[in-house]
């Protein structure tokens, strides 16, 4: 199990931070993710594997002006 803002999903072996991305329900697009105390940017989602038991806040990019 890993803990994606406050709420419990199921792990995989090998899950990137990109295949969780796609897997969930809403559709936000995000610079950085923070796994445990490691922030993750963009440019790494398809490379960083999640450890199981994971802390993962997802971090929406923020446009205005």
């Amino acid at each position: 199990m890993i803990t994606v803002n406050d709420e419990k999903i199921p792990w995989q072996e090998g899950m990137t931070v990109r295949e969780l991305l796609e897997s969930l329900p809403h559709e936000h697009d995000y610079a950085v993710v923070r796994v445990n105390d490691k922030y993750v940017s963009k440019p790494h989602f398809e490379e960083y594997q999640i450890p199981d038991n994971a802390d993962i806040y997802l971090i929406p990019m923020v446009v205005g002006g």
